[in-house]
């Protein structure tokens, strides 16, 4: 394992697969089980480096379709890396650009040697393969790296999955030779296979022998079923080495990170806590609040009275409902100010209950509240 991480274990949940660890790179030490803000384009969108600071962020997620684009990697470079670019002094996961290649990218070919496409933002003929994927998030100076992997939709046929998974193992293959691990990022490979188990394990076995620093599970929160996502990571997690980090992409809501804390995830990312906080939705103790209904018209209490954040302890629910119908930029930065927040909070608490040995009991009881509170919403 290269020197540039460490991943210690702990504590265990003894009733549940929940693991207590740190994760040790080079700009700085993140306790997990942990949730990472996505700042797709070198921004965590709404908000600057210094509110995550203050809110308590550890890591956040760059984007390497996006960075590779606009601005390009050579000039972020040039810029000290993402670190020194965007002023953010601690640790930062870059993902590979593949699952943006298939979804945002036009006219895109797969081939052995890569994916070629067009750019959404110019149209302009670019090409991603292992090897440049891993170029630019080396020029990026990221703690954490990704390979380069397809992410077939959820309803692709079986051997579509079969010609994928092979060809994905390959690119990995070429990730792990083209990564410097003597540099300052570490690769983790990522195991894809949809919902069918016996896929999985045979993917989660071809990418574990390539014996890289830490594994993810891809391929979820793309459209299947919410139980048939918790029932496959609850096989799949425990294919993953113990002894490193796992890490599951793209999910999720709080309901997710909870359940699937329990099966044995240390790490999760989603852009949801951003995007809903521009969209009105926010997360609070009592469930989830559109800030832009009438109820909160002339509301004067916190948007959640058990929050810390600096939007619950200046501003009222009628301010907040203000500023978002005026169309006022400060409706995104507060939203978000809070939504994060709240996300941070919620990982602290998973954390102290694995410490004390009372999580399987402790998110049992936290997930029959939550959906209490949201059936309670809906009625009122």
């Amino acid at each position: 394992m290269p020197v540039a991480l460490q991943f210690d274990l702990l504590a265990k949940d003894p009733d549940s697969a929940a693991r207590r660890g740190r994760l040790t790179l080079p700009h700085g030490v993140v306790e997990t089980p942990i949730f990472m803000p996505v700042g797709t384009a070198a921004s965590v969108k709404a908000i600057a480096p210094d509110d995550l600071d203050r809110i308590g962020a550890q890591i956040i997620l760059g984007n390497t379709y996006h960075l590779f684009l606009r601005p390009g990697h050579e000039l972020v470079q040039r810029h000290g890396g993402l670190h020194g670019f965007m002023s953010w002094d601690k640790p930062i996961l870059t993902d590979s650009g593949g699952f943006q290649v298939y979804s945002l990218a036009e006219a895109r070919k797969i081939s052995e040697e890569g994916v070629v496409f067009r750019s959404h933002i110019d149209g302009s003929k670019r090409m991603l393969s292992p090897e440049v994927s891993i170029a630019v998030q080396e020029a990026l100076g990221a703690d954490v790296i990704m390979a380069f992997d397809e992410c077939p939709p959820a309803g692709s046929e079986r051997r579509y999955f079969e010609q994928s998974l092979a060809r994905t193992t390959r690119w990995a293959k070429r990730c792990k030779e083209a990564w410097h691990p003597e540099g300052n990022s570490s690769l983790f490979g990522i195991v894809q296979g949809g919902l069918h188990e016996d896929l999985r394990k045979a993917h989660a076995e071809e990418i574990c022998a390539l014996d890289l620093p830490g594994y993810a599970l891809g391929g979820y929160s793309v459209g299947e079923a919410i139980p048939a996502m918790y029932a496959s990571v609850s096989t799949s997690a425990p294919l993953l080495p113990a002894e490193k980090p796992r890490y599951l992409m793209g999910v999720g809501t709080p309901e997710d990170l909870v359940t699937c804390v329990g099966l044995g995830i240390d790490m999760f990312d989603c852009v949801l806590p951003t995007r809903t906080a521009r969209n009105a939705r926010l997360y609070t103790s009592e469930g989830i609040v559109n800030i832009k209904n009438a109820r909160y018209a002339d509301d004067a209490g916190p948007l959640d009275p058990k929050c810390r954040c600096y939007t619950c302890t200046h501003f009222s629910r009628a301010y907040l409902r203000h500023l978002y119908n005026a169309g006022e930029l400060l409706a995104y930065r507060l939203n978000t100010l809070h939504n994060l927040t709240y996300f941070v909070d919620l990982m602290a608490e998973v954390r102290k209950a694995i410490e004390e040995g009372r999580y399987a009991a402790w998110s049992k009881a936290w997930l029959e509240e939550r959906a209490l509170r949201i059936r309670e919403n809906k009625a009122g």
